[in-house]
């Protein structure tokens, strides 16, 4: 039996800061080589920081990107590094370098590349075995090289590679791996960690390979990354976990034991091929003669996950790109006020800046409960009573609208005259305007093009209404007090562009929308598939036709953070122009 102490380092990188990145990994490197590490993983791209997108098509990036591996590899001593980078021959490829005494000794690429979701890899790489699958030494199939470290039989793969269960570890496990490195961009929805963690289970037992898992933690565009690494044994079994949406070093001690047995009488992980080449890097390990204790973090709560990804995400989007404090429009209803609450926890209470726009229809409920809000979480609150310039506009507008009467014409005139006003902020002050819709409102486009829509990042644009009401009760328990009143939870929800507006005037009861827009959204199912399920039909029609209608008005709003199975954005990419109703 051999151990080996390795550190998954679950770093949060910044896509394009190739010296900050660079600086990052170093720093984590030398705590690795500090605590006697025999090998430090980093995530999926580590030095581009994932994913690049189209900046990998600069030939000068992709060279400035090169030239950092060298600089890292440079400065590697006995601890083996596993980098991320791209690699650049006759093509560009996701690529994981070996790196240690101050040389590249071997580079790995990536063989299946995901081209579906969020992802575009196909777009960018070549994955580097056109015969992925292959097991045969052919002239078009690349060998896979093994690195004898400390004694084990030491494979790589990168994300996508982990997921087939014939792919790149089963391979490398057929021809003699112990152990694989899988290092990873992968990004979070709701229940994503268990079916990972399941997932990998079954990969390391049926390949009878232990397995480290390194993801990265971040925020990226609407994408967030949970970090949650791992690492199980040869039977599968669960020997480290790390923190999710917290960038740390995991450092665990993992014991290879000979698996020749095991896999002589399981068929799934014989040895079937000739053995891969193999590159020593390092022969011995050092001998630590007190094992680590297992450190297994347990998964956050449902609630406490979600949430926590909204504030990863809120807070790597807005300093990444520069700014410091955010403004938000604070109407008194459950949306601002859950914004407000992440922007907080985001950013800090002294870098958050609550706005009160009140009109003629504003009820003093609201009004009192934005200032209660924004006492609670200790946050600036200016008013900007917006009367004035709705009434100059009703002015302006009297004659050529003298023959109609009024309708969502002025409801709307509202709404714009407060998203000017946010953004007349956010040019005077430099703060990011935080849009306040949630995805139930998006689905169906019940918001203002133009007016609320307008800014800078949507926070909640991914999650359904019903869940925005838990999550403020969330807020409340984790707080141990009442940060949001009661009455913001309870209280109709309603616009307030009109006389005694509620949402259910133009929508149907959210608890009856959120689950059709579920199966709708987010699982593809037509109108007639759920109408077959039971819903109501005239319901189903309603809503599908809302949603087909308003794919125009999502195109134009700000990105947010994804949190689903399937988001609008990046994610759910519908045609605006189209015919289909299902």
């Amino acid at each position: 039996m051999t151990r080996l102490r390795i550190a998954l380092a679950q770093i949060n990188p910044k896509v394009g800061d190739i010296d900050g990145n660079l600086a990052k990994i170093a720093e984590f490197y030398d705590q690795a080589e500090a605590a006697g590490c025999d090998i430090v993983a980093f995530p999926e791209l580590a030095i581009t920081g994932y994913p690049p997108e189209d900046l990998v098509l600069k030939p000068g990036f992709v060279a400035d990107n090169r030239s950092a591996l060298a600089t890292l590899a440079a400065r590697t001593r006995r601890c083996v590094a596993v980098v991320g980078f791209v690699d650049a021959d006759r093509d560009i490829y996701n690529a994981a370098a070996v790196c240690a005494g101050g040389t590249v000794v071997g580079t790995y690429r990536k063989r299946l590349l995901p081209n579906y979701a969020v992802f575009d890899e196909a777009r960018y790489f070549t994955p580097g075995d056109l015969t992925s699958g292959d097991l045969t030494h052919g002239q078009d199939s690349d060998p896979y090289e093994l690195y004898l470290i400390g004694g084990v039989k030491v494979g790589i793969s990168i994300c996508e590679d982990v997921w087939s269960p014939t792919g790149p570890l089963a391979q490398q496990a057929a021809g003699g791996a112990e152990l694989n490195i899988n290092i990873n961009g992968s990004p979070y929805h709701v229940g994503k960690i268990a079916d990972r963690e399941r997932m990998l289970a079954t990969r390391a037992a049926d390949a009878s390979c232990a397995l480290v898992y390194v993801n990265q933690v971040c925020g990226q565009d609407e994408l967030v990354f949970d970090g949650g690494s791992l690492v199980f044994d040869a039977d599968g079994g669960l020997v480290a976990r790390g923190a999710q949406f917290v960038e740390e070093l995991l450092i665990t001690d993992i014991e290879i034991e000979p698996v020749y047995r095991k896999r002589l009488l399981d068929p799934r992980g014989r040895v079937t091929v000739d053995q891969w080449p193999i590159v020593v890097v390092g022969e011995h390990p050092v001998v630590h003669h007190v094992r680590l204790p297992p450190r297994i973090v347990e998964p956050l709560a449902a609630d406490a996950e979600l949430y926590s990804a909204l504030v990863l995400g809120t807070r790597d989007y807005v300093v990444k790109n520069g700014f410091t404090d955010v403004v938000i429009g604070l109407s008194g209803g459950i949306d601002s006020t859950l914004v407000a609450c992440v922007a907080v926890d985001a950013l800090g209470a002294g870098h958050v800046h609550g706005v009160s726009m009140p009109s003629r229809y504003s009820s003093d409920h609201s009004k009192s409960d934005a200032a209660d809000l924004a006492e609670q979480l200790g946050i600036g609150l200016r008013t900007i009573a917006i009367e004035p310039v709705f009434a100059a506009y009703l002015d302006i507008t009297a004659a050529s609208f003298a023959d109609r009467p009024a309708d969502l014409t002025e409801e709307n005139l509202q709404s714009r005259i407060r998203g000017t006003t946010l953004m007349a902020l956010s040019n005077k002050f430099g703060w990011m305007v935080l849009t306040t819709g949630n995805k139930s409102e998006m689905a169906v486009g019940y918001f203002t093009i133009y007016g609320d829509s307008v800014g800078g990042y949507g926070v909640i644009k991914d999650v359904l209404k019903t869940r925005v009401y838990d999550l403020c009760r969330y807020v409340n328990e984790r707080a141990g007090r009442t940060l949001i009143n009661e009455s913001v939870i309870t209280k109709p929800p309603s616009a307030e562009l009109r006389p005694d507006q509620r949402d259910d005037d133009s929508l149907p009861p959210y608890d009856e929308l959120d689950p059709i827009l579920s199966w709708y959204v987010e699982r593809d199912r037509t109108a007639a598939e759920i109408i077959e399920m039971g819903y109501p039909e005239a319901l189903v029609r309603r809503i599908a036709r809302l949603v087909d209608l308003n794919e125009y008005k999502r195109r134009q709003c700000p990105p947010g953070v994804k949190v689903s199975a399937k988001a609008f954005g990046k994610d759910r990419r519908l045609p605006i122009t189209n015919g289909y109703r299902g």
